[in-house]
């Protein structure tokens, strides 16, 4: 297809599509729109920036024409659902843009971090489109504000995203209240084995349609590595943003406090920042983004989670301050440049503990990304502990041996030893009457159960001969130590 006109779409839709100087569609809309309006269910992978929206958005527009039903109380025709508030946003606009000739046309925005007295009434009457994040969706449903037994047609955006945000699990209720009778359009960036099954469970013989090939960069971005200290970052980034001829910037951060932090460094260094992320209220993220837009803000500092509602043309230059633990975010975070055929810059800083990123990272885009050494020395000696097999590379919530962090860790990434199981065994003996102080006054028991000596009881993981860091000794039933043991 090289023109919008050639897929037969309602003359209300392509009158709007004219009006927005839509001429031709782009890949993944030439394959995906002929197949929407056959009815049929789509799994469509493309990456961010692909023009996704008005593929399921035109057909689902050219269904309300053909088939005109007004929707009942507190139900919907079509529910889109989308990871974040910014992206669940552009998403109703851009039904409202493509729409605008079509009356009447109901749409309706139910998201979190604003009332949901509001979102409640809108959906009293009945609407054509929601489009929600699952979290709040879930909490109209709860209220008796919303029924979904009525949809016709389900759209899943952002798909890969939404498993990353924890999403699966609201993901599954939401579809198990729908009606087996449904379309299905099913868009994802990438294809992980989570998403692929999940998909395999939701639809119902679905047309595939990749227009790229999984988890590739854009052609157009020029990508590169700094590999740096981490302590140098602050100062680096500031250096090149003085440095390069930039037009808008988007720094991406792992972290919500890594990006307040980062805005502050750049404000001392005389650069005007902003940063957006979960923690900001709506209002706020409104604000930024659309300083961001306009060209009054030229640098907004994000997080993977904030950065996916983020729509916006003319952005030169992402910095990844943070490398991504998870190789498909790079995909996700280079992708906001280099948008409708422009050319961008990526640049990626890289310290010691982030080199096993960098690696996951190649692997994933098949390709060497070329690098400069900037780092002061070689790498540290001390090492972190392997990774476990949870988060892929062990950066997890600090629990112990559970899979989502380093075995020792006991908050946030982690390398100290974990001392909460001595906590917790204090605790529980305290609350039996013993007293702690004569128990840190002992000798560590050493087991001769089976005549054996061992000189680190099993389960004592690095704890120095002597300490209270012993756990073994303290579960030891006292049977097991002899009767002369000492008390």
């Amino acid at each position: 297809m090289t023109s919008f006109n050639d897929f037969g779409l309602a003359e209300p839709i392509t009158r709007a599509l004219a009006s927005e100087n839509y001429v031709t569609p782009t890949p993944i809309q030439a394959q995906t729109i002929p197949i929407a309006l056959q009815g049929r269910d789509v799994i469509g992978i493309a990456q961010t920036g692909t023009g996704k929206t008005a593929a399921f958005a035109l057909p689902i527009l050219n269904h309300f024409l053909n088939k005109k039903l007004r929707p009942e109380r507190k139900s919907c025709r079509v529910l889109v659902l989308s990871p974040t508030r910014e992206l669940s946003g552009q998403i109703s606009d851009s039904f409202r843009t493509y729409g605008k000739n079509i009356r009447p046309l109901a749409i309706a925005l139910a998201i979190g971090g604003v009332p949901i007295n509001r979102q409640i009434r809108e959906m009293s009457h009945g609407v054509e489109v929601l489009v929600a994040t699952p979290g709040r969706l879930l909490d109209l449903v709860d209220q008796r504000a919303v029924r979904l037994d009525k949809v016709e047609v389900l759209v899943l955006d952002e798909a890969d995203r939404m498993l990353d945000m924890g999403f699966i699990h609201d993901i599954r209720k939401v579809v198990a209240m729908l009606p087996k009778d449904r379309q299905t359009l099913f868009f994802s960036a990438t294809m992980p084995q989570e998403i692929t099954r999940l998909a395999d469970q939701m639809l119902r013989d679905p047309s595939r349609v990749a227009v790229t090939p999984q988890a590739s960069t854009a052609e157009k971005v020029d990508q590169r590595v700094i590999l740096t200290d981490r302590a140098a970052k602050q100062s680096l980034l500031a250096e090149m943003l003085k440095s390069e001829k930039t037009d808008r910037v988007l720094v991406f951060t792992r972290t919500k406090h890594g990006a307040d932090k980062v805005v502050r460094g750049l404000q001392k260094s005389g650069l005007k920042a902003e940063a957006i992320h979960g923690n900001k209220s709506q209002n706020q993220r409104e604000r930024v983004l659309a300083a961001f837009r306009d060209g009054s803000l030229r640098t907004l500092v994000a997080t993977d989670i904030a950065a996916r509602g983020i729509d916006v043309d003319g952005i030169s230059h992402v910095f990844n301050y943070d490398l991504p633990n998870i190789p498909e975010s790079y995909v996700h975070r280079i992708g906001r440049t280099a948008r409708a055929g422009a050319e961008g810059v990526a640049i990626s800083f890289c310290d010691h503990e982030e080199a096993s990123f960098l690696r996951d990272i190649e692997k994933l885009i098949r390709m060497s990304i070329p690098s400069t050494n900037r780092r002061s020395g070689p790498a540290p000696t001390h090492r972190a502990a392997p990774h476990s097999n949870g988060n892929r590379h062990g950066h997890g919530n600090g629990k112990r041996h559970n899979g989502n962090g380093h075995g020792h860790s006991n908050g946030g990434n982690g390398h100290r030893q974990n001392n909460r199981p001595q906590r917790d065994n204090q605790s529980r003996r305290d609350q039996r009457g013993n007293r702690p102080q004569q128990m840190a006054s002992t000798q560590p028991i050493q087991p001769q159960a089976h005549g054996k000596s061992h000189s680190q009881p099993q389960g004592q993981v690095g704890v120095a001969q002597g300490s209270l860091g012993d756990v073994t000794f303290m579960r030891e039933p006292r049977r097991q130590a002899g009767p002369r043991a000492p008390r």
